[in-house]
């Protein structure tokens, strides 16, 4: 995978879309770097792919600035910069994750100042079952986007696995079933939703780049 995972800010000029996520057990991860693939198989945009970190009730727990493995944390600098934005999370009883709220209420100065104004957003989210909140979790996600002026955009039905899935999928955002142990792996049709999403948002990124340019 090509994203950039390291660096909190890119070697050159070429826009890129900033994939964040929380994920607990790696359902979540794993949409995340699908989406990374159909971004980065788009001329003239990259993926950044970034997570957020856990949150705790003890208020003395605190956690490296630097994880030990996978993706960089994200910034704020992170958000604002980037052409446009997907955002994931598991289910938690029908909402987002507490670690991405928490990321998404420390926005407050990029709101305040439009940052994210025109920009094209897209959510995606995993259960242990089928009915366990995914599409109400999307909505969640979307709620913010939308109070910092995103543009929303889901999966549309020319994506044909949407009429073929008998687990996630929905034109909300790719979603994933992971079974009650959490023991199903991400299956082929959520797979391919996934790089349709990453493919759709990258090129509203580049092609609502003039719209932002001349606000």
């Amino acid at each position: 995978m090509s994203a950039d995972t390291h660096s909190s800010t890119s070697p050159d000029t070429t826009p890129y879309v900033l994939v964040l996520y929380y994920s607990r057990h790696g359902a979540t991860q794993t949409l995340a770097e699908q989406i990374v693939a159909g971004i980065e198989s788009i001329p003239g945009i990259q993926a950044r792919l970034r997570r957020v970190p856990e949150v705790s009730t003890t208020c003395e727990q605190t956690t490296p600035e630097i994880p030990d493995s996978g993706a960089m944390y994200a910034t704020l600098d992170d958000l604002r910069q980037c052409a446009g934005l997907a955002l994931g999370s598991p289910t938690r009883f029908g909402n987002m994750a507490a670690p991405l709220k928490y990321f998404l209420d420390s926005t407050s100065e990029l709101w305040m100042n439009g940052s994210l104004i025109d920009k094209p957003a897209t959510a995606f989210s995993a259960s242990s079952s089928l009915h366990g909140g995914q599409e109400t979790t999307l909505m969640t996600m979307l709620v913010p986007l939308l109070h910092h002026g995103m543009v929303y955009a889901g999966v549309p039905y020319s994506a044909t696995e949407l009429l073929e899935t008998t687990q996630g999928g929905t034109p909300y955002g790719t979603t994933h079933v992971s079974g009650k142990r959490g023991d199903n792996d991400v299956n082929d049709h959520e797979r391919r939703l996934a790089v349709a999403q990453g493919k759709r948002i990258a090129r509203l990124a580049l092609a609502m780049q003039p719209l932002r340019e001349n606000r």
